[in-house]
């Protein structure tokens, strides 16, 4: 995909924030939207969303609120009610219709099915809804560090090699630059509003509990879980209350994975992400452009 095949615009909420999205592909191709995790940006899917596009589909990729090119909230409006807002205004009336969301994106997406957004695929990245809390913590610990910045590139990505110690360092650390805002005081913090992480975990689960069970209740639908079989997040059990709750879902495992499975193992992720699609939404249930 060259850099000339991507469309960049901006898309209003209903509470009048600027979402940056970027958007690939044919107009009138099924349409698969990336939601990217907490604390990371639509850059993390720039892997994917290459293989989308050489695939045929219509890509949609947004920094969610409060991350990226998106607008920080104000009033730190970050509950899965506002992201579930903003994610009816990026797809508008466009069907066909797949969503991909990793964790926060995950969560996200399976909320605002259950509030009623109609899709024909979901794809789910490492979130379920009884994730396990120490990884939880791990996450929010990582994302409450460092609130002072830090003087160097080259101390961010220390930072993140802490965290991440089984991926390898980086050789070009460029690409973590785009997750970093320079600030007055000549320090590099993270492209993500604190706020964000305001709101207890607890909370978001419940939600995402409580918008499951609807979704269960209801008629199937084409939805995958891959899960990052190194991840702390999804254990075996978390994948058997899945299974439990959801039992027409399917699950696909990335060994070498951890809870960054795009970022971990992008060529095993997408050869399961487009397998799915391919089975669910393939590319000849194109139909005219409706726009969003």
């Amino acid at each position: 995909m060259s850099a000339e095949a991507v469309r960049r615009r901006d898309v209003r909420t209903p509470d009048g924030l600027t979402i940056a999205l970027d958007e690939g592909g044919p107009a009138n191709a099924p349409t698969v939207v990336l939601l990217h995790g907490g604390g990371q940006t639509r850059h993390s899917w720039s892997g994917a969303m290459r293989a989308l596009v050489a695939g045929g589909y219509r890509v949609l990729n947004f920094d969610a609120r409060g991350h990226g090119d998106s607008m920080w909230s104000p009033d730190g409006d970050y509950l899965l009610d506002h992201r579930a807002s903003d994610l009816r205004a990026v797809v508008g009336e466009t069907r066909p219709l797949a969503l991909v969301g990793a964790s926060l994106g995950g969560a996200t997406s399976l909320h605002a099915v259950a509030q009623g957004l109609a899709v024909d695929a979901l794809v789910l990245v490492d979130i379920t809804p009884h994730p396990e809390p120490a990884g939880i913590e791990r996450i929010t610990s990582f994302m409450r560090r460092h609130t002072d910045g830090f003087a160097t590139l080259d101390e961010a990505v220390d930072a993140v090699a802490s965290y991440n110690p089984h991926r390898p360092r980086p050789r070009d650390p460029s690409g973590l630059r785009r997750n970093l805002r320079e600030h007055s005081d000549g320090r590099l913090r993270w492209h993500w509003d604190p706020k964000i992480i305001g709101t207890a975990p607890a909370v978001h689960h419940a939600t995402v509990r409580a918008s499951a069970d609807r979704i269960a209740a209801g008629a199937p639908f084409p939805l995958m879980l891959v899960r990052g079989l190194s991840s702390d997040i999804v254990s075996d059990e978390s994948v058997a209350a899945f299974r439990a709750l959801l039992p027409w879902a399917e699950v696909a495992d990335v060994a070498g994975a951890g809870h960054m499975i795009a970022g971990d193992r992008n060529d095993a992720f997408n050869a399961a992400m487009l397998d799915f699609l391919a089975r669910h939404l393939p590319v000849q249930t194109a139909i005219p452009a409706t726009g969003t």
